[in-house]
């Protein structure tokens, strides 16, 4: 497996930890629709949350969380919608990101990012 997929697939792993400390319950992993994947789906109460895990060795060409695209956000939003009908979940969803930063020689900075996005919003 690539380095970069290794990366992706633990900072996922930790992301999970993370939200399952906070409470959440995660309900899905690597959900894919089409031409999208979401990382985590989970539950806060009654609110499906729909995460996104960036990982990143290097902050040199900024925040994690700043390569989440226009374009990402419009696939997580398609797919999230299609998630929703079939899971016949007409109540309050949430976009999250999860910012990971795995610096050598230190240990991972991991930061929550509720409610990181809305579809349809630049």
């Amino acid at each position: 497996m690539a380095k970069h997929l290794r990366t992706g697939e633990w900072g996922e792993q930790l992301a999970a930890r993370f939200l399952e400390d906070k409470g959440l319950r995660i309900l899905e992993r690597n959900w894919r629709f089409s031409r999208a994947e979401i990382d985590l789906i989970a539950e806060e109460g009654e609110v499906l949350v729909f995460v996104e895990v960036k990982t990143r060795t290097s902050d040199y060409f900024g925040p994690p969380e700043r390569f989440v695209s226009a374009r990402k956000r419009q696939l997580l939003a398609d797919a999230a919608a299609v998630y929703c009908e079939k899971r016949d979940h007409s109540g309050e969803v949430r976009f999250d990101v999860v910012a990971i930063l795995l610096k050598a020689g230190r240990a991972p900075e991991l930061r929550h990012l509720p409610d990181a996005f809305f579809p349809g919003l630049p």
